[in-house]
């Protein structure tokens, strides 16, 4: 399953790792390396991400204001977030609805793609029971 992904993540070598992981899985990814830039990424694209991926703790805007940023304007975007702080992921329970799960750092790449393609999958199912609730139900009369 091909998506675009926005990876939003200051520590450089860790967006790299990242990035070139999820690209081996076959996602085009677009790097920002705080939320402010991720925004503009975001508006400039019109949203046309399938995920967006974002560590917490970044400078500008952190990874909690983006998500309320991005929810807010592309509610179809499904959100992952990641942290080294359990504080932080404290914060995030609050945004349940919002964010699809908060990946805890140091994680294993393995996991990470699991989680990418465990939201990736969720997201899908949604938009398809989405378009199923659209379709008129048949008259029974």
């Amino acid at each position: 399953m091909m998506a675009r992904i926005l990876l939003a993540e200051d520590d450089t070598s860790v967006r790299r790792f990242v990035a070139r992981a999820l690209q081996i899985d076959g996602h085009e990814v677009v790097e920002a390396e705080d939320g402010g830039l991720a925004v503009e990424a975001l508006e400039a694209e019109n949203g046309k991400f399938d995920l967006l991926l974002s560590d917490i703790q970044m400078p500008i805007m952190d990874g909690i204001a983006l998500a309320l940023h991005t929810a807010a304007r592309f509610p179809q975007m499904t959100i992952l977030l990641m942290t080294g702080f359990a504080d932080q992921r404290e914060r995030a329970h609050g945004l349940d609805l919002l964010v699809y799960d908060v990946i805890a750092k140091p994680f294993e790449l393995a996991m990470l793609r699991q989680k990418v393609t465990e939201a990736l999958v969720a997201r899908t199912k949604s938009e398809t029971a989405d378009a199923d609730s659209k379709t008129p139900a048949k008259n029974s009369g």
